[in-house]
């Protein structure tokens, strides 16, 4: 395996190549990890890059506190069969101030980007570049921030980007709680409390299946349960799957998003589910 730190070498590195693309922030868990095995199933070159990207995160958010692990990292990676490693510092990556950025559509503002103004911006900045570098042939997403990998998915469409972008299933421990490198902030405490937050999607999933349609009523409700065991709840929003729009009477394909802080550590979650629970998918 390659560690590459600066485009030239990692442009010389990948000429010629058929790649497959999974970008990270590092500090990697198991869920990073399958999706460099589903990587490997799409090409044989498999590219994970490695940048906490600093437009992403607003002014009161953990950016100087986000884990780096670049060792580490690299060893679970190298075990996975990736074959290149792109680890640039903001240097290298943003040599001079990033004026030029991706403007995403309303949706951004939306659900996560109404508490994170600005995030999805620099969220398509950093990986519209990153796509020029490697240059893939797909890259790969989870599932987990959902939000992100539809604003991708239609970043690539209308920017007719020569790609293809695949997410792949939220990785969940036993107990539901989907994997993320900000688990490790939780106490033991809020570790046992955490899966709840999987339960609430859950619950509300049963309540579709069940008949009920005032979706409105039910994520404040859904909040509310949550909040009553101490969590704060930033949203569960109700939307349809294919481009976060609020269903309208007939859609099918839905997803539930979940924000919710506990203690200090805001997790999020999502789950696809249908309006019906005949030929249910989740």
């Amino acid at each position: 395996m390659l560690l590459i730190k600066t485009i030239p070498e990692l442009r010389a590195a990948l000429a010629g190549k058929n790649v497959a693309f999974v970008p990270t922030m590092g500090a990697l868990h198991d869920g990073h990890i399958a999706l460099m095995s589903a990587a490997r199933t799409y090409a044989d070159t498999v590219v994970a890059s490695i940048f906490v990207n600093r437009l992403q995160f607003g002014p009161n958010e953990d950016f100087d506190r986000y884990p780096r692990s670049l060792d580490a990292d690299c060893a679970r990676l190298d075990a996975a069969g990736v074959s290149v490693v792109f680890a640039p510092d903001e240097a290298e990556l943003y040599p001079e101030p990033q004026v030029y950025q991706v403007d995403p559509p309303v949706i951004a503002n939306e659900i996560e980007g109404a508490f994170r103004p600005g995030h999805f911006r620099g969220v398509a900045t950093v990986v519209l570049k990153l796509f020029n570098i490697v240059q893939p042939r797909v890259a790969l997403f989870g599932k987990k921030d959902y939000q992100q990998l539809t604003i991708l998915r239609g970043l690539a469409g209308q920017l007719a980007l020569p790609l293809d972008i695949v997410g792949v299933d939220t990785l969940r421990a036993d107990d539901g709680l989907a994997l993320s490198s900000r688990n490790q902030y939780l106490s033991a405490a809020e570790r046992a409390e955490a899966p709840q937050l999987y339960q609430a999607l859950c619950s509300v999933r049963d309540a579709v299946f069940a008949g009920e349609r005032d979706f409105a009523r039910l994520e404040q409700q859904t909040a509310a349960a949550l909040d009553a065991r101490g969590w704060q709840t930033d949203y569960i929003a109700l939307r349809r799957r294919a481009d976060l729009a609020l269903p309208q009477p007939g859609d099918e394909a839905l997803v539930v998003l979940a924000a919710s802080r506990l203690g200090s550590t805001r997790l999020i979650d999502n789950l696809e589910i249908r309006a019906t629970a005949t030929g249910a998918d989740a």
